[in-house]
């Protein structure tokens, strides 16, 4: 499914196309620390103190969900990182060195 998000950029929107499944997990800044989010949802699916901690809650629900990506956003809002959880297809695994 191909998906058109949005990001805040400085003040502007900048409008992407990205593919997303149900198997992928966002996580992003929240109020009460960092929230690992799925696509096109409202609620999280859990808030935590570290955003380490929510990359790891995120890696879990993926693989139990039979793989995909973990999107990670910085503090600044923008998305700074993705990372294919087995036995996701990674688009450029010569490239992915994590």
């Amino acid at each position: 499914m191909v998906k058109v998000g949005r990001s805040m950029n400085g003040g502007r929107e900048r409008w992407r196309r990205f593919v997303v499944k149900k198997s992928d997990r966002f996580v992003v800044n929240h109020p009460g620390g960092w929230a690992v989010k799925a696509p096109g949802a409202q609620r999280a699916s859990g808030v935590f103190d570290t955003q380490a901690k929510a990359q790891a809650a995120a890696r879990q629900i993926v693989q139990n969900a039979g793989g995909g990506e973990v999107v990670t956003q910085g503090v600044n809002g923008k998305f700074r990182d993705s990372d294919t959880v087995a036995p996701g297809n990674d688009p450029n695994p010569p490239r992915d060195t994590k």
